[in-house]
C-alpha cells in the first residue's frame, strides 16, 4: 500500500442511521480479482510469451528490474482491466492480482513497473519489434483457429479489412489533418478473419499509420502477411478479401487477382461513367420505390476500367437504390463493388459484400471497450505499441468468449464481460502452500465465472 493511504477517508455523517466512514487503506486487497480468467487465457495461448519473445532487450542487464515480458504482461493485463494509461501504474503497481497477472508474488515480492518505467518500455521498442510482434499476433490468432477447427475442413476464410480514425489532441508525431474525417488524427487499419460461415469475426491485426495515409497505404503488407499466414496453416482454403470504398486501387487489385485461390468483393466509389451506366436500373428502381412507397433497389452489373486500370476491365456490380424516408423526399443512392466473383449481382452485394459491415460493430468494440484511440504518447512508434497491445487484449477477450460458447457471454461486449466477470473486490491470503483468492459471496455471476474458469483449466478445490 501506499504510505499516504491514512489521507484517504471520507465521513457520511448523516447518510444513513449511523455516521459512515470510507478508508481505502485495505491492503491486499484489488478490484480486479476475477481477472484471473485473463491470465488462464493468456497462458492457454502463450500470448504474452510470444509477444515478449519477438522483443529485443537491448537494455543493460546489470540494471534490469522488470523483464519484457513482465512490462509486455503489466500493460496487456491494465488495458485489459480498464486502465489504458500507464498513469494509472502509480496505483496499480501495487495490486495483488495485478502482482500474480504478471507472475508475482502478491504480497512479498517487489511492485510492478512504475509510470516512468512503462513510458520508457512504449518508447523503446523499434519498428522492427513492432513489426515481428505484429506477425507472431497474426501467427497466434490463426494457429488457435487451426487447433479449434481442427476436426473440422475449413473451405473458405473470409478477411475484412477497415480504417478508422484515431483523433488527436496534441503535438503527436506524423498527426495530419484527414479531411475525410475533418480532424486532426492518425487513420489506423484493422484486420479481421472468419471461417467458414461462422458469425464471429477474429481480430489478427491493428497497424496505426499517419493521419494522412491513403485508405489503402499498408494494406497489400497486411493482406500478404495473413495469407501466407493463413496457407501455412490451411493450404487448400479459398479466401475472400472484402473492402471498402477507400482500397480501390489497380495495385491491390492486381495483387489480389495474381492468386487464383483469392476471391475479393472491395466497394468503389461512384463517378459519371458508373453513374450513367446505372441511369436505367435506377429509373426502374425510382417507378418500383413510387409504386411500393417505400425503399426500392435494383440489382446489376456491368464491365468497366477505370483511367487508372489501364485497358484491364472488371466486373463491377450495380445497386441501384430509391431511399425513402417519412417526411423526406426519395433519394438516388447507387453503390458500386468490383469483383473477381462469379454470381448473381443481388448475391454478391447482399449476401457477400454487406456481410462485412458487422466489422464496424468491432471497431466500435475497440473504441469503447478498450479506448484503442488513447494514443496520447508524442512519439508515433510508442503509440504503435499501444495498439498492438490493445489488439491483444482484444483477443484475449475473444479466447474468454470461446470459452463459454454456449453461455451467456458468448457474444458479450468487452465492457460487459469487464464489468460482470473482471471486475470483482477480491481479498488475497496467502499460506506456505497456496493463495486463495476470496471473493465476495454475493457476486452476481459466480455460475458463468466458475464455468468459464472450468473451461480454461480450473478444477475443483
Amino acid at each position: 500500500m501506499q504510505e499516504n493511504s491514512t489521507t484517504q477517508s471520507v465521513l457520511f455523517p448523516e447518510l444513513f442511521k449511523k455516521p459512515v466512514v470510507i478508508k481505502f487503506d485495505q491492503e491486499h486487497a484489488s478490484s480486479d480479482g476475477g481477472a484471473i480468467l485473463l491470465k488462464a487465457c493468456d497462458e492457454r495461448l502463450s500470448l504474452s510469451e510470444r509477444l515478449a519473445s519477438s522483443i529485443v532487450d537491448r537494455r543493460q542487464q546489470g540494471k534490469v528490474e522488470h523483464s519484457i515480458q513482465d512490462l509486455v504482461r503489466q500493460r496487456l493485463y491494465a488495458i485489459a482491466c480498464g486502465y489504458p494509461d500507464c498513469n494509472d501504474a502509480r496505483q496499480l503497481s501495487h495490486d495483488p492480482v495485478h502482482k500474480m497477472l504478471v507472475g508475482r508474488d502478491p504480497l512479498s515480492e517487489e511492485s510492478l513497473a512504475s509510470q516512468p518505467t512503462l513510458s520508457r518500455f512504449e518508447n523503446f521498442l523499434t519498428r522492427a519489434d513492432v513489426y515481428r510482434a505484429s506477425l507472431e499476433l497474426a501467427e497466434l490468432v490463426v494457429e488457435r483457429h487451426a487447433q479449434r477447427l481442427s476436426g473440422q475442413k475449413v473451405i473458405k476464410v473470409a478477411v475484412d479489412i477497415d480504417p478508422t480514425d484515431d483523433p488527436t489532441h496534441g503535438g503527436q508525431q506524423l498527426s495530419f489533418f484527414n479531411g475525410h474525417y475533418d480532424t486532426w488524427c492518425y487513420l489506423r487499419v484493422v484486420g479481421f478473419q472468419r471461417f467458414n460461415d461462422e458469425s464471429d469475426q477474429y481480430l489478427f491485426a491493428g497497424v496505426l499509420r499517419p493521419g494522412n495515409a491513403t485508405a489503402h497505404e499498408g494494406a497489400i503488407g497486411i493482406l500478404d502477411r495473413i495469407i501466407e499466414v493463413l496457407r501455412n496453416s490451411f493450404p487448400d482454403v479459398r479466401i475472400l478479401v472484402r473492402l471498402d470504398g477507400g482500397f480501390a486501387c489497380p495495385e491491390l487489385f492486381n495483387y489480389l487477382e495474381d492468386d487464383a485461390k483469392v476471391d475479393y468483393v472491395a466497394g468503389i466509389g461512384k463517378n459519371k461513367v458508373l453513374e450513367r451506366r446505372a441511369r436505367r436500373m435506377m429509373g426502374k428502381a425510382r417507378r418500383l420505390s413510387k409504386k411500393r412507397g417505400k425503399t426500392a433497389n435494383v440489382f446489376g452489373e456491368t464491365r468497366y476500367a477505370a483511367k487508372t486500370w489501364g485497358d484491364r476491365k472488371r466486373r463491377v456490380i450495380i445497386k441501384a437504390e430509391v431511399v425513402r424516408e417519412d417526411g423526406k423526399e426519395p433519394k438516388d443512392n447507387p453503390r458500386f463493388v468490383v469483383t473477381n466473383l462469379k454470381g448473381s449481382p443481388r448475391h454478391i452485394y447482399k449476401k457477400v459484400y454487406c456481410y462485412r459491415g458487422d466489422i464496424e460493430n468491432r471497431i466500435k468494440e475497440l473504441h469503447h471497450g478498450l479506448q484503442m484511440d488513447r494514443t496520447s504518447c508524442t512519439d508515433f512508434m510508442a503509440n504503435q505499441v499501444r495498439c498492438l497491445l490493445t489488439v491483444a487484449a482484444f483477443v484475449l477477450f475473444q479466447e474468454l468468449r470461446l470459452n463459454d460458447s454456449r453461455g451467456e457471454f458468448a457474444d458479450a461486449q468487452v465492457e460487459t464481460i469487464r464489468e460482470r466477470l473482471l471486475k470483482a473486490a477480491a481479498w488475497i491470503d496467502r499460506s506456505v502452500r497456496r493463495i486463495v483468492i476470496h471473493m465476495t459471496e454475493s457476486f452476481v455471476d459466480v455460475e458463468a465465472w466458475m464455468r468459464i474458469a472450468r473451461s480454461v483449466g480450473a478444477v475443483p478445490a
